[in-house]
């Protein structure tokens, strides 16, 4: 069995008994306010296992399933199974905890402000996936197909925008840095790569 599939089992199980226990959701949900205050640095890691409804949990999961095998089987062709497993995840997990560093420090001093779910770290993986993969076509709904270092772009400029704008209780920062974060740390893993990045790009023609 794959660690993505690992991951999502667990991810999914944890989501649905936090739905029903929810002194479990209030002690593991990303509330700035409470780790300055209380300590709980954990909740930067454990609030990626936690999602607000099943449309959340279903969509993170399926795009994280469909990113994270390709993503993981490139690590370890790459480094071998143990190296590769363990770089994988820390792509994966370390985008859940880099990604909400910033909200962190944006939201410290607001109590009721709190943050769940995966995003961060998928944003890392599909990103990563587009570093590896830059021309493969990456469906929207299964209907619009964009290469995905052109949807990459667009995705970092429409996550930065609404950021900025926070008109919706969507965490765009988290999309945000995740999506830096996987690129940059597939980069450093893998500099070797990046020609065949721009080599990739270069070829690719629209029709």
């Amino acid at each position: 069995m794959s660690v993505t599939l690992i991951l999502i089992i667990i991810t999914v199980g944890i989501s649905f008994y936090a739905w029903q226990n929810e002194s479990l959701m209030h002690k593991w949900i990303f509330q700035p306010y409470a780790v300055q205050r209380e300590n709980s640095w954990y909740r930067f890691l454990t609030s990626g296992f936690l999602h607000s409804d099943m449309t959340h949990l279903f969509f993170n999961m399926f795009t994280f399933f469909f990113f994270g095998q390709a993503v993981e089987q490139t690590f370890k062709v790459i480094f071998g199974a143990e190296i590769g497993i363990l770089l994988y995840l820390l792509i994966y997990l370390g985008g859940i905890v880099v990604s909400d560093i910033p909200t962190f420090f944006k939201h410290r001093n607001d109590p009721p402000y709190r943050a769940l779910g995966a995003s961060g770290g998928v944003a890392a993986i599909v990103f990563s996936s587009i570093f590896f993969y830059p021309t493969n076509d990456i469906c929207l709904y299964g209907l619009l197909c964009i290469p995905g270092f052109i949807l990459g772009v667009l995705y970092l400029m429409y996550s930065y925008f609404s950021g900025k704008k926070m008109g919706d209780n969507i965490n765009h920062d988290a999309h945000l840095y995740g999506a830096v974060y996987g690129f940059l740390l597939s980069l450093v893993l893998v500099p070797q790569a990046l020609s065949a990045f721009f080599e990739q790009i270069s070829n690719w023609r629209l029709f």
